[in-house]
């Protein structure tokens, strides 16, 4: 490979930017593409069918075979609140290929026994959550239902353009969420693609249906954001 087209390629898998590789199989021309110039690119299907669900692979296009090796970042699951919807949603996330990460400054909660296979983190989400570099890659919920500790999150989340916000309450406490989060400077559109009550539709009623939900919302965010 041309050392200039490697080094912008381990470039962008370093700064978690997604970006296709894409190899002439007749001439072994290659080229890099970001999602951004996929759209006006002439494989602008095939390349925006490789973003949407990360996978590699050759195909067929009117100028001959082609092989596009697609890199996206893994997507980071940002849990607040060490609640039992939480417990759920981190193994099954887990499970699904996400990597997840508990904030919870209640120390009584956030503890590694009730989170064995996450890492947790017993901070309030102002010192938390900016190491944790939160990007478009990132999926965030809200769970604790304390406007102390969720708010300042939400906040950092839509300043970091993360695909999926989702926030736990019913219609009534998001409505108070949005007019707190109105007035500490959020537009209109981004207070829209908050994602509450969180989770799909599907009758949950348990934690762990809850979480089933949410982490369903999260996979049908993370299909279609991951073409843009």
């Amino acid at each position: 490979m041309d050392l200039a087209l490697l080094s912008r390629l381990n470039e962008a898998r370093a700064g978690r930017e997604a970006i296709a590789l894409v190899t002439d199989l007749a001439t072994g021309s290659a080229r890099l593409v970001t999602p951004e110039a996929a759209a006006h690119d002439p494989m602008a299907v095939e390349l925006a069918e490789a973003f949407r669900t990360g996978k590699s692979g050759a195909v067929e296009t009117p100028a001959g075979k082609a092989f596009i090796n697609v890199h996206v970042p893994p997507v980071k699951l940002v849990i607040i609140g060490a609640v039992h919807i939480s417990q759920a949603l981190a193994e099954i996330a887990r499970i699904a290929g996400l990597d997840g990460v508990i904030v919870d400054p209640r120390t009584a909660f956030a503890t590694p026994e009730r989170f064995p296979n996450t890492r947790v983190i017993a901070e309030w989400p102002d010192a938390a959550l900016p190491p944790l570099k939160l990007d478009r890659y990132t999926a965030f919920v809200a769970l604790t239902h304390d406007p102390k500790i969720d708010d300042p999150a939400i906040l950092h989340a839509l300043s970091k353009g993360c695909f999926y916000i989702g926030a736990l309450g019913s219609r009534k406490t998001h409505a108070k969420r949005l007019e707190r989060l109105a007035s500490a400077g959020v537009v209109d559109a981004a207070l829209e693609a908050i994602h509450a009550p969180i989770g799909l539709d599907i009758g949950a009623v348990s934690p762990a249906e809850i979480a089933v939900s949410i982490l369903g919302e999260i996979i049908a965010a993370m299909r279609e954001k991951r073409r843009s």
